[in-house]
């Protein structure tokens, strides 16, 4: 008998390896990968409750990313006598964290326990590592402990897979950030404006938005190359790059296009406020002195085109291509000034 029910606890480890894995090569979306995770561990050992806590990658603090059953809300309370919560423990211990009965046991603050966990309450909590470091923890509450006991491979290889998923799921997004974004400056690339002046155009098609695109070109650029040299040149434009970002609504999205030149989308924008906005933009290079921090006070001006939707094209080619026109208007006309398409050279302040 136990011999039978050993080969039907194998059989069911063999299936559930066998789907996370399909899982894993099947898709790179990590929702699904750790949905079907959490969901074959789930069946396996059977908890009342379980979550996921995973560690923000910018922030580098936990949060629950999905919790089922009674008492979830408890299990995020749950804190040690030290004040800790039982994930970031685990998170800072990176090892897998037992407690027999969260009712009686020592290292469990009983304040934080008080009304959500009855009788005996075993909680284990498995981290979610690679090599170097923690992604999150796998909770498990009122789960089995002879089952547990029995299958401690198996749930800490559930633990290693969620992690492959994650680690997967960071890389092709880095991947996909670096294809789009331009390194000196941390913008978009100008293969992305395309993009994303494309997609815009659409959504503006279909509601019957305008849209406006800023083209920029910093004035006389080459001089700072030549006398400060190269390294300065591009600490300079970082220094832009992220002034203009600065500058800009969260909806917004600005671009370098190509060495000194960079491109602004201002969605559901008009014409009129396009240039509200460049004229912000003007004076802000008008009043600011840049690269103080490397002991340089460097002047800079640009030179702005406007184009709109759908006054000025209605393709993502016919609105870059005149907003670009705008900005070398500007700088055939001596530089330093804003030309709106339609318009001409509208100058950098409300007549």
């Amino acid at each position: 008998m136990v011999a039978i029910q050993d080969h039907d606890r194998h059989s069911d480890e063999l299936k559930i390896f066998h789907d996370v894995a399909k899982a894993l090569t099947s898709t790179l979306d990590l929702d699904t990968i750790l949905q079907t995770i959490m969901e074959k561990m789930a069946a396996y050992f059977e908890p009342a409750t379980w979550s996921l806590v995973m560690v923000d990658d910018t922030s580098h603090e936990s949060y629950c990313a999905a919790s089922v059953g009674r008492g979830a809300e408890g299990l995020a309370r749950l804190r040690l006598t030290d004040g800790t919560s039982l994930a970031d423990w685990v998170i800072n211990h990176a090892e897998a964290l037992v407690i027999e009965n969260v009712n009686t046991d020592a290292s469990v603050d009983p304040d934080s326990r008080a009304g959500w966990f009855d009788g005996s309450c075993p909680v284990v909590c498995v981290p979610v590592r690679t090599s170097s470091r923690v992604l999150g923890v796998i909770e498990l509450v009122n789960i089995d402990m002879e089952v547990y006991l029995r299958s401690q491979m198996l749930l800490q290889t559930m633990a290693d897979y969620a992690a492959i998923a994650i680690e997967n799921a960071h890389s092709v997004r880095r991947i996909q950030e670096l294809s789009i974004t331009d390194d000196c400056t941390g913008l978009y690339n100008a293969r992305h404006l395309f993009t994303v002046v494309g997609e815009e155009l659409h959504r503006s098609a279909r509601f019957g938005y305008e849209f406006t695109l800023l083209f920029l070109d910093l004035d006389h650029f080459k001089r700072v190359n030549d006398q400060f040299g190269h390294i300065v040149g591009s600490k300079l434009l970082a220094q832009v790059g992220e002034s203009l970002r600065e500058s800009l609504r969260l909806v917004d999205a600005a671009f370098r296009y190509g060495g000194d030149e960079f491109a602004i989308l201002l969605p559901q924008t008009s014409r009129e406020a396009g240039l509200r906005v460049a004229r912000r933009i003007a004076r802000l290079f008008r009043e600011r002195l840049w690269l103080r921090e490397e002991d340089l006070q460097i002047e800079l001006r640009a030179s702005l085109g406007i184009a709109s939707y759908p006054a000025d094209g209605t393709t993502p080619q016919e609105i870059v291509q005149r907003a670009d026109d705008m900005m070398y208007a500007v700088k055939q006309a001596g530089r330093d000034n804003i030309a709106v398409s339609g318009v001409g050279i509208v100058g950098l302040v409300d007549d």
